[in-house]
């Protein structure tokens, strides 16, 4: 059994140093999604259908079972494999169910990035932030120091193009487009991690209903915010683990 960790934006893959030392499976991989803590390969555009197939080009390298779990962006390609190329893997867990609800809107500094020089400005602002600067707003925002130093250190001008890129593809209606699939995903089993203090995804009631939608399993992080995994650790670590046991039974 392996555990394949895939993080979201603004990230890097330093975002689970936390959370894996409480993973139990014969083995944890973290994938860097292109421009976000790795290069973007030539001809990579960036949108999330390119982010699917890069996911599942990466999936089949690996022995199966593999327990696909994604947080932010990455529970966001997470929820189109469970979808679409749902025989690559055994199970899959997400934290933005709700962002494929119907009712979801996006947050404000994503219709920001998906407004034409308005999104070029606002990315080339958060690049010429210093690395420390950087990295004490995220500390602000739920990350451990250590982790929001690493993940500070990561941002770059790859990072600035695939998230203009990315957003800009998934601007409304596409996300609801997308979320129409959703019972597709239940021919694997999921889990719906829900922070209740993370208000990027669309809060609870939409993450419960994206859920049911898609016959997942529901753990709820009271408290937590975003970066629940740098937050609570050991309760993340805790649910996921508890979920893939239950398959094992």
């Amino acid at each position: 059994m392996t555990i394949v960790l895939v993080h979201g934006n603004p990230e890097t893959e330093a975002i689970w140093d936390d959370l894996v030392p409480h993973l139990r499976s014969d083995g944890v991989v973290r994938l860097s999604p292109p421009g976000f803590g790795s290069a973007i390969p030539p001809g990579f555009d960036c949108s999330t259908d390119a982010y699917r197939d890069w996911l599942a080009g990466e999936l089949t390298k690996f022995a199966q079972p593999i327990d696909l779990v994604g947080h932010d962006w990455g529970g966001g390609h997470v929820i189109r494999i469970a979808m679409e190329r749902p025989s690559l893997i055994r199970s899959w867990t997400s934290d933005i169910l709700g962002c494929f609800d119907a009712d979801y809107v996006w947050h404000d500094m994503a219709r920001t990035w998906q407004t034409a020089d308005i999104g070029e400005q606002a990315v080339a602002q958060m690049l010429s932030v210093p690395v420390e600067a950087r990295a004490q707003r995220y500390e602000s925002l739920g990350m451990t120091s250590t982790v929001a130093q690493k993940v500070a250190a990561g941002a770059n001008k790859d990072m600035g193009r695939a998230i203009l890129a990315l957003y800009r593809s998934a601007a409304q209606p596409v996300m609801r487009n997308l979320g129409a699939s959703l019972p597709r995903a239940a021919a694997k089993p999921g889990l719906a991690l829900i922070a209740t203090e993370d208000f990027y995804c669309g809060g609870e009631t939409l993450a419960r209903r994206s859920a049911e939608r898609a016959e997942a399993k529901v753990a709820v992080l009271k408290g937590a915010g975003h970066w629940w995994m740098c937050q609570q650790p050991k309760q993340g670590a805790h649910a996921i683990n508890a979920f893939l046991t239950d398959l094992n039974s």
